[in-house]
């Protein structure tokens, strides 16, 4: 009922939808007159024939010889009454099966179908609208975007300007809106002065036209845009962007991070305060075979193995989660005891291919951003492209990565890995598997243009999938949620809660907060002390801080089962 009643109370709005009432009421008015002089005309007949029927029947022959259904059972005996019937029929051809139809679909049809697709695209959201985060674009990092905001029940609209798009989503459950993104009224509509955030992927030229438009309406609204080049970086902030993320360059990054030659560090990925949460693969080293407890990281690090990136999966381990070659660990520490790491496992991967190059499949930015890290870290690398490109990094071989040749031209005989960059997924695929046909022991690393190829890739011989929306949506997120809650890797989240009142004067252990939700506290904060991965029988203090990691489902687990209040 509430449907219809929006609906009807939208189309009643309109100035042109109540003249179109209006025409339609008048037109059944002359139908509803032709109707009746008929039926008059009808009994007037049939008297003069010497035959008596009543109103109804009169009404009744009426409506079916106009209708063409005729169904004979009151017919004329004389030629006067036939032409009468003639004359009713055509009339009824003309008002009933022409302009009546018409007049339905023009003045109520139309009107109804242009007011149901206002509602499912509206051009401006309701006044009492705040708190959401509007997106001028519909791509994959805001798809993956929208996904992780109903997670967290936070409410959104996207701009779009094409009405069928919009229409499309709306149909698929995605709350989208029609406007043009560089026009200051369908900020207003959107009710950008009560907005907590705004988010533009466009292109470098179209956000920064965006920042600029909000800014003119909202000097304090959160703005982040992407920037396709490191040059717009600075333009866009000039523009009034609050935070610029270069998805390619973050890629690049986990990419050269991810590599395991060289000199080999944990990635620092997250802090609160003086915890430090670090992610670094575990291949090559003696962690390879071991169970969580066995692995002993604690009493000899001080780290917490606190989560686990498993071929794609995300996973909060316990004691008995066995570490494989293909694992990636999220350890938790001080920053002294994350080097104190570095210092006892990164020897096991030092220097292992001094000599032999990392291949780089792609010169893009993406593969010019890991160009950058390898040189840092003094790893060398060759990048096989197609063609020649203006300002090629030295270290290219050109060629088609899917030729043999090129491949041994970029010594894929002794490569200690191969990293896929192209922007291709189905090309991604092709050269994972055939890299790893070539090198069963080659490490691979290859880039998911879309998440749903993520699995496809893994199971084509990839050790590790980097996932370029993803890597988006978790800069755009962590920024977003200030610092309640940082996106560690797809799928687990690290975030700071108040102890509830239920698990006052428990401890860890007791708290039954694994057990119940699959979550871990990694640190407790209590009279401005912060302990870091506390003692199982820590007691848990009314009014604390936890800090907590999990994955999205823990963490819903955890707010159902220890609510705030």
């Amino acid at each position: 009922m509430k449907f219809y009643s929006s609906i009807l109370t939208s189309m009643s709005a309109g100035r042109s939808t109540r003249q179109n009432v209006r025409m339609l009421l008048r037109f059944m008015l002359v139908l509803t007159a032709m109707v009746v002089a008929y039926s008059a005309i009808f009994h007037f007949l049939m008297a003069w024939e010497g035959r008596e029927y009543s109103w109804v029947t009169g009404v009744y022959w009426t409506l079916t010889v106009m209708s063409t259904l005729g169904f004979g059972d009151i017919t004329f005996t004389h030629d006067i009454g036939r032409v009468f019937s003639i004359v009713v029929l055509l009339s009824g051809v003309v008002f009933m099966l022409v302009l009546l139809p018409f007049a339905f679909i023009k003045f109520l049809f139309a009107p109804w179908m242009e007011a149901e697709a206002r509602r499912r695209t509206p051009r401006e959201l309701p006044a009492n609208t705040r708190d959401h985060v509007i997106m001028t674009a519909y791509d994959d990092v805001t798809a993956a975007l929208i996904e992780r905001l109903i997670t967290y029940e936070r409410d959104y609209v996207v701009i779009l300007e094409n009405p069928e798009q919009a229409g499309l989503l709306s149909d698929l459950g995605i709350r989208a809106a029609v406007g043009n993104i560089d026009d200051p009224q369908t900020f207003r509509n959107m009710r950008v002065n009560n907005a907590v955030l705004i988010v533009a992927t466009n292109s470098d030229e179209m956000n920064t036209n965006i920042a600029f438009t909000v800014r003119e309406l909202n000097e304090t609204v959160s703005i982040v845009t992407t920037a396709d080049s490191a040059n717009s970086v600075d333009i866009l902030t000039m523009a009034g962007s609050t935070k610029v993320v270069e998805v390619a360059d973050l890629l690049g990054r986990s990419f050269a991070n991810w590599t395991m030659c060289g000199y080999f560090q944990a990635n620092i990925i997250g802090r609160f305060g003086e915890l430090v949460i670090a992610e670094t693969p575990v291949i090559n080293t003696p962690l390879v075979g071991q169970t969580v407890a066995e692995s002993n990281l604690r009493q000899r690090t001080g780290v917490t193995i606190v989560g686990m990136w498993e071929r794609g999966r995300a996973v909060v381990p316990t004691p008995d989660t066995e570490i494989t070659k293909n694992t990636v660990i999220l350890i938790a520490g001080t920053e002294g005891q994350i080097e104190t790491y570095d210092e006892v496992f990164s020897l096991y991967q030092m220097f292992r291919y001094a000599d032999d190059p990392v291949i780089v499949i792609g010169g893009g930015r993406v593969g010019t951003a890991i160009a950058k890290r390898l040189q840092e870290r003094s790893v060398p690398y060759l990048i096989v492209e197609k063609a020649q490109r203006k300002g090629a990094d030295p270290n290219t071989v050109l060629g088609d990565a899917a030729d043999l040749d090129t491949l041994k031209k970029a010594w894929i005989e002794k490569a200690p890995a191969v990293l896929i960059t192209t922007h291709n997924d189905a090309t991604n695929i092709y050269l994972t598997k055939y890299c790893r046909s070539l090198r069963p022991d080659l490490q691979i690393i290859s880039r998911a243009n879309q998440d749903r190829n993520v699995s496809t890739l893994h199971r084509a011989g990839a050790d590790f999938v980097m996932s370029y929306p993803l890597l988006g949506v978790d800069a755009i997120f962590s920024f977003f949620m200030h610092q309640d809650a940082i996106m560690l890797v797809e799928g687990i989240t690290l975030f700071r809660v108040t102890a509830p009142r239920s698990l006052a004067g428990l401890t860890l252990a007791r708290s039954g907060i694994r057990q119940n939700t699959g979550c871990s506290v990694v640190a407790i904060r209590s009279e401005g002390k912060l302990i870091i991965n506390p003692d199982p029988l820590e007691i848990i203090r009314e009014g604390s801080e936890m800090i907590v990691i999990g994955t999205f489902e823990n963490e819903r687990k955890f707010l159902r089962t220890f609510p705030k209040k």
